[in-house]
């Protein structure tokens, strides 16, 4: 009796242990291959920003390249990431294309040299671009500095970042005003540059070069802590707002 009651019992935990461990791998599997949701949103930021302005720096102080070559080697990661959107996902890049106007903007205005105060608001010139991209894609439904926000936003927790692209995606109640939050923040983001545009090409030609040559780095740094603070009337209902469609129970 107890041979007979053994048997099918060590045969049961032999069967059992093999399927916990499957269970177990799986899981473990699936964790570590699930996307991280900060590194997903800043992966784009990294290949259509940080890489073109990367590579400009490097090749321009690093490598002794003129500025025009700096720029034109650097337009080609914005300038292909742009063309493979249209041809491959049938949709604009913003962020790839932005930098591409930049750059080519840059390219336009190499030719201005020789006079400081002609360079100084050739700087302004480049930011204004910036501006007017970032407005513009408030606009047009599309906001530049969504990407940038959502991580601050989702702080890595998977139930808000697909609290966000529900939010983001129109797939939620609240969506509506989500998407009227997104667009003011990347307003207020524009309109700060803009500005700082504006104040760094009037005091070109107004002003001392001598003064210019550290009121304009005071003039960015004023631009980005006007669209930091304000940007908080946006930024916090944002927050607010994605918060409170991660804590509803959905089947979405």
């Amino acid at each position: 009796m107890s041979q007979t009651l053994s048997a099918p019992a060590l045969t049961s935990t032999a069967v059992a242990a093999p399927t916990t461990t499957t269970t177990t791998t799986t899981t473990a599997t699936t964790t570590a291959t699930a996307p991280n949701p900060v590194a997903a949103a800043l992966r784009p930021l990294a290949l259509d920003v940080a890489a073109p302005l990367a590579g400009y720096y490097l090749l321009h102080s690093a490598f002794g390249m003129s500025e025009f070559a700096a720029l034109a080697w650097s337009g080609v990661i914005p300038a292909a990431r742009t063309v493979f959107g249209l041809l491959r996902e049938r949709r604009l890049n913003l962020w790839a294309s932005m930098m591409l106007g930049v750059n080519l903007a840059g390219l336009a205005l190499t030719t201005v040299t020789g006079d400081a105060r002609l360079m100084i608001a050739k700087d302004g010139a480049l930011s204004g671009t910036l501006a007017l991209a970032v407005l513009v894609s408030a606009l047009i439904g599309r906001p530049l500095m969504s990407p940038m926000l959502m991580p601050f936003v989702t702080r890595g927790d998977r139930g808000r970042a697909d609290a966000w692209e529900r939010l983001a995606g129109g797939r939620a109640a609240r969506s509506r005003s989500f998407r009227r939050y997104e667009r003011l923040f990347s307003g207020i983001w524009g309109t700060a540059l803009l500005t700082e545009c504006a104040a760094r090409v009037v005091g070109a030609f107004t002003l001392p070069v001598s003064t210019m040559a550290w009121l304009s780095t005071v003039f960015l740094i004023g631009a980005i802590a006007a669209g930091s603070v304000l940007g908080q009337s946006a930024a916090e209902p944002l927050a607010k707002l994605v918060q409170a469609e991660a804590a509803e129970p959905t089947t979405r």
